[in-house]
């Protein structure tokens, strides 16, 4: 092996490179500032020979804390506002829609019809056929009331 390829600078920057590689791979907005954390590691190292493991593992903790810190002021935080923001929302997209009971609700419990699929229901007593709206998801399951009892 080389003897460059000994020198702890190098092998930072060797890790550096291998991070944003993977970085580059699989993106995820992450690695990219700890191989930055590693780069200014390895210069360091390069600049100061006598710098030792700890001084060096202090330094990359260092340098990781300040990039992660400039990544999520740089990233994080700043949603962008939406005409539709229930878009990505599927399940609060279905609330005030109107429904109809394929089933009598028994005990509470029924099926309804929305759209052209059939959906675990909860409710109060309703017969098969009864028009009802949907007043809010509870995990796949829709929570109904008779359409009679809302205001037209």
């Amino acid at each position: 092996m080389p003897g460059w390829l000994t020198e702890p600078g190098i092998l930072w920057l060797i890790a550096a490179a291998l991070l944003a590689g993977i970085e580059l791979a699989v993106p995820g907005v992450f690695l990219v500032f700890i191989a930055v954390a590693a780069a200014i590691t390895g210069a360091f190292t390069l600049l100061f020979p006598d710098l030792g493991l700890g001084g060096q593992l202090a330094s990359f903790a260092v340098w990781a804390a300040v990039a992660v810190a400039i990544g999520r002021r740089w990233y994080g935080g700043d949603a962008v506002a939406s005409a539709d923001p229930l878009l990505n929302d599927r399940a609060a997209r279905n609330i005030g829609r109107t429904v109809v009971a394929v089933t009598d609700f028994a005990h509470g419990e029924g099926r309804v019809r929305l759209g052209d699929g059939e959906w675990p229901a909860r409710g109060p007593a309703m017969a098969a056929g009864t028009a009802a709206r949907v007043v809010a998801i509870d995990g796949v399951t829709l929570v109904v009331e008779p359409q009679s009892s809302f205001p037209e």
